[in-house]
């Protein structure tokens, strides 16, 4: 609806702190900003409490209809998990005494055989949206597993929370281990075209399909060239996992003696694109994060997950200096904690230990893994021209975080000033302290929405 004079009306405008990432500023802070968000969830202005005046007739509000925040509160933007395995909470927190290729037979895969019971499915589901948005995961990339209907179950529980998600049927062909986890390549195609199809019918405002083989060692080249096709032939997002384990890497290079390295791999069956996101990626050469920048692909960095299953370090700064898209993953259930606030410290220790092995080595500051948390996060999922920080025009997603919340687990002792708090939180907070988390405008915690099936 519009006022007289032709400006679009606010919904909400909220005053207090603002922090967020810009590309020049990795932690850019907006004191006594004022912020109005309009009845499309879309951020309609941004300005400075002086401006009060002004703007309230700009944009018809009443200036005693603006929320205050406290005084220890302040805005960042929603966090972006560019990795997780949705199916995988179920046992999140246990099953980390093997590498990867042995962890994946004895845990995962049985695991995942399960949600083909869709009761069992939806129990998981409901839990791990629930508890991402929590922990102030406004958009999130999962995996799923091969089941159709229960992938598309994941796409109907993250719309009726609210949460922006990205939602893949996992593609295999390949996988000995578990007698009935696995799909023929038809079976695999035909099953991902229903998935495409059927979630996109729905529409939902903010629940995306995204082409998802699981990785190399689990597809043949026939199945990896055509969801290569399926992708372009319908713009979708891709995701897999690429260079996790030093013993991956050297199957891969077996089963691809003809490709110039594992990303050759993915790109020579049209697999990386710039819509495209790989997890991992601890051993990558320059080359192939050459290729990667030529491509517009990104890496998703899950550090809890390289660390618990002994995989590998990533050196970040050396993706960032090759001008890869990079984002941050849990990777749950390789990486034990589903907070993102996890994956920032996590980030921040495997820097610091790189450090200590190379003490040429530039650390990470705790500013650059705020801004991969959020802007990088939806850079590396191309959805930074929607959401990752406070621009006007994007959606608004964003947490209101409470350092001094009763209860929490931050003691302020001196008057901080807010990039400090901002370090605090990152540090030391939790769930508690993120007392509202909006997405697209729409507050999802606290929420009183009941699931209805």
């Amino acid at each position: 609806m519009a006022n007289p004079d032709g400006a679009a009306e606010t919904k909400r405008v909220f005053r207090g702190t603002l922090i967020h990432a810009t590309r020049e500023e990795a932690a850019k802070v907006l004191e006594d900003a004022l912020l109005g968000v309009d009845a499309d969830g879309k951020i309609a202005f941004i300005g400075e409490g002086k401006e009060l005046h002004r703007l309230s007739k700009e944009f018809a509000f009443s200036p005693s209809s603006v929320i205050q925040l406290e005084k220890h509160e302040f805005f960042m933007p929603g966090m972006v998990d560019t990795h997780i395995h949705a199916p995988q909470y179920s046992y999140a927190g246990t099953a980390l005494d093997m590498p990867l290729l042995d962890w994946l037979n004895t845990y995962t895969f049985p695991v995942e055989s399960r949600f083909k019971d869709q009761n069992f499915a939806r129990e998981v589901y409901t839990q791990v949206v629930k508890r991402t948005l929590r922990n102030g995961t406004t958009t999130a990339c999962y995996f799923a597993t091969i089941h159709t209907d229960s992938s598309l179950l994941l796409g109907h529980i993250a719309d009726k929370l609210g949460q922006r998600a990205l939602v893949g049927k996992v593609c295999m062909d390949r996988n000995n281990s578990v007698k009935h986890y696995k799909e023929t390549i038809q079976e695999s195609l035909e099953e991902t075209r229903r998935f495409i199809a059927e979630l996109l019918e729905k529409k939902y405002a903010l629940v995306k399909p995204v082409v998802t083989p699981r990785f190399v060692l689990s597809c043949s080249s026939t199945l990896l060239g055509q969801l290569g096709q399926l992708a372009k032939n319908n713009n979708l997002h891709i995701q897999s996992h690429i260079s996790e384990n030093v013993e991956e890497v050297k199957i891969v290079k077996e089963m691809f003696p003809d490709s110039d390295s594992y990303t050759d791999v993915y790109h020579k069956h049209n697999l990386l694109t710039n819509k495209t996101v790989m997890a991992h990626g601890c051993y990558l050469s320059d080359e192939e994060l050459a290729l990667f920048r030529e491509t517009g692909a990104s890496l998703s960095h899950c550090p809890n997950s390289n660390i618990s299953l002994c995989s590998g370090l990533l050196n970040v700064r050396n993706v960032l200096n090759h001008k890869v898209k990079l984002g941050l993953g849990t990777d749950v259930a390789g990486g034990y904690s589903a907070s993102m606030l996890d994956a920032v410290r996590r980030a921040l220790d495997t820097s610091k230990i790189l450090t200590v092995q190379d003490p040429e080595h530039v650390t990470l500051t705790f500013e650059e893994v705020f801004r991969l948390a959020t802007l990088g996060g939806s850079q590396a999922l191309s959805l930074d021209s929607q959401i990752g920080n406070f621009e006007v025009g994007k959606d608004f997603d964003a947490l209101r975080v409470n350092v001094t919340v009763p209860g929490g687990p931050i003691d302020l002792i001196e008057h901080d000033k807010p990039k400090i708090i901002l370090e605090k939180f990152l540090n030391l907070g939790d769930d508690r302290n993120i007392v509202e988390v909006y997405v697209a405008g729409r507050k999802v915690v606290p929420s009183s929405e009941k699931l209805l099936y």
